[in-house]
């Protein structure tokens, strides 16, 4: 089964999902995306993993969510923004190597048997255009990962002001 939670910044997708997965299993896995990028960055990822308890399986992911067997378990991934964030950077903004790339790897684990996955992304075309060229490439390749992981989604989530409105 995979879901997708999607929405703009502060909707609520992570906390809807973190619930989601507390109503799948007692032990779900949190895979966090994140690269630290600085100090900051580091601070704000322990903050969040302190906000989970015991229940958590916390595991940290950059890029090839392949390495992790999902098999038989719930995983929320968090989330598809900055992971794609790692693949655009790493492949100098190329567009297309990133998708590519990024739909191998969920393949790879859309595959896996009776996994059950939580997917955060972002809806970032939806707000300010981006004031950069590689701000507008990268609201593209988010654009096309997130059509991409709708279409292999069970169920598709978007959420708008902390309400949770089902559109697949």
């Amino acid at each position: 089964m995979i879901y997708l939670i999607t929405g703009g910044e502060r909707s609520g997708k992570s906390s809807y999902a973190q619930n989601l997965a507390l109503q799948l299993s007692n032990s779900p896995i949190y895979v966090a995306t994140a690269r630290k990028w600085d100090a900051d960055f580091q601070n704000r990822i322990d903050r969040h993993q302190q906000e989970r308890d015991e229940r958590w399986t916390n595991t940290e992911e950059e890029k090839y969510l392949s390495k992790i067997d999902f098999t038989g378990k719930v995983a929320l991934i968090d989330c598809v923004t900055l992971w794609l964030t790692n693949f655009f950077t790493d492949h100098q903004y190329d567009v297309n190597l990133s998708l590519e790339e990024a739909k191998k790897e969920f393949l790879s684990i859309a595959n896996q048997e009776n996994a059950t996955l939580i997917i955060v992304t972002n809806e970032i075309g939806m707000g300010v255009h981006a004031e950069t060229h590689i701000g507008r490439k990268f609201t593209e390749l988010q654009g096309w990962m997130n059509q991409f992981l709708a279409s292999n989604a069970d169920e598709v989530v978007l959420m708008v002001s902390g309400i949770p409105v089902k559109i697949k």
